[in-house]
């Protein structure tokens, strides 16, 4: 004796006319909705690219693109990139100081793979994936080897492209340059207490010796 649940009969070519019927609505519907339009008339038009897209790295400054950029040449995305990609120079001064900025800072782009590792080990958050694509060139070597003036782009740029990642990293920085700012006035402040202080002490010490000889 069989037992179970009976057999459910499936019209053959069912999924097949279910799937042309949806062809035929979105067709029909694209003459007079244009949020039904599959197609996109590029290069003329562009679809909106999503914020989880990413391609080749870029660096970010805040307002000055030599002075205001993040990246402090620590080259830790240099050391972790798989393909080794990433060439960094340290900026030094004519003493050999190091000026914590990049002198030199080269992507291969035909060597990237996009991974966003540089990103992701980023500490200073000066480095992150982009969501340029239309990068062809016939240069095989030169026009694929990005350097610091193409590379360098603006947090405002950061903020067009991942509004909500620009958004936290910018609160973030902020919150971190309010804490540094309060505990070097607090510094400050405890300087001039303890210069004042000592001030104090000198005259009550001055006063104390003029005492003793009269």
């Amino acid at each position: 004796m069989k037992t179970g649940k009976p057999t459910r009969w499936v019209l053959p070519g069912l999924g097949l006319f279910q799937g042309l019927a949806v062809t035929g609505k979105n067709m029909v519907q694209s003459f007079y909705k244009k949020e039904r339009m599959t197609t996109v008339q590029y290069p003329e038009e562009r679809a909106p690219i999503s914020p989880n897209f990413r391609n080749f790295p870029f660096l970010v400054y805040d307002k000055d693109p030599k002075a205001g950029l993040r990246c402090t040449a620590c080259s830790i995305c240099e050391k972790e990139c798989p393909p080794q990609c990433i060439y960094i120079v340290l900026d030094r001064d004519e003493n050999g100081k190091s000026l914590k900025r990049p002198k030199v800072f080269d992507i291969d782009l035909s060597v990237c793979m996009n991974c966003g590792i540089c990103s992701e080990v980023c500490p200073f958050d000066s480095i992150y994936m982009d969501g340029e694509y239309e990068l062809s060139t016939d240069d095989r070597f030169g026009g694929l080897l990005f350097g610091l003036d193409r590379l360098s782009k603006s947090a405002e740029y950061h903020m067009k492209l991942r509004p909500e990642q620009a958004s936290e990293v910018m609160a973030r920085r902020k919150a971190d340059e309010e804490k540094k700012a309060a505990a070097a006035a607090a510094k400050l402040a405890k300087a001039k207490a303890d210069a004042e202080a000592k001030k104090a002490e000198a005259e009550a010490k001055a006063a104390e010796g003029k005492g003793e000889d009269a």
